[in-house]
């Protein structure tokens, strides 16, 4: 048990130290030491991280292969590699850790990538892309509930926010509720969160949230 929460780990120390993060620079010099062995952790059998490609289909799904995407916490780029395949073309990363970032640069999925602390307001202007997709960022020790607003307020009218959150954080870390609050505000359409594996070797499973910006 991680910080009091269930959430399996399969004993990787990463992913133990991961979900026991608290502050910004702690969680930096986790992902720059991950970075080189990150993508073999994570996708493997034990692991099974399914999640980017669950959520590229959703992208795809709803806004089509021609949209601009902005990948919040971009991490190694495995997110931007299974939007790509898909025939994505314009896809943007930010991302805190730039040894993540070097390793989503090597994919060449990319059109730009840059340093972003989702703590913090995006450099993006209102209304700058169709579509922010964040994968695996939004879980426990990382980045609470209030970046959804930030999210929505960088997509366009009539755009998405495709994003997925650990299941046993959706309510009592505030997610729902800033759904709910956004919703009632008009600010968007909450379209779907329909529970979906996530890492399916350790049956863990996440939220795959869509909302359609008003």
């Amino acid at each position: 048990m991680i910080g009091g929460m269930a959430t399996s780990t399969g004993g990787n120390p990463f992913l133990d130290r991961a979900y026991a993060l608290t502050g910004t620079e702690e969680a930096r010099e986790l992902y720059d030491e991950w970075a080189a062995t990150f993508d073999a952790d994570i996708t493997g059998e034990t692991q099974g991280y399914v999640a980017p490609g669950n959520a590229a289909d959703t992208v795809v799904r709803v806004a089509g292969t021609g949209a601009t995407i902005l990948d919040a916490g971009c991490g190694t780029g495995l997110a931007g590699v299974e939007l790509a395949r898909r025939g994505a073309t314009t896809i943007d990363g930010v991302d805190l850790s730039p040894g993540m970032l070097e390793r989503a640069r090597a994919t060449g999925a990319y059109r730009d990538l840059g340093t972003a602390d989702l703590t913090r307001p995006l450099a993006a202007a209102d209304g700058a892309y169709d579509v922010v997709v964040c994968v695996g960022t939004l879980t426990h020790g990382h980045v609470g509930s209030s970046v959804l607003a930030e999210f929505v307020r960088v997509v366009r009218s009539g755009g998405y926010v495709v994003a997925t959150v650990l299941d046993d954080i959706w309510e009592t870390d505030g997610f729902r509720a800033e759904v709910d609050r956004l919703a009632a505000g008009e600010l968007v359409e909450m379209v779907s969160a329909e529970l979906e594996p996530y890492r399916s070797g350790q049956s863990v499973d996440c939220r795959m949230l869509v909302l359609r910006v008003r």
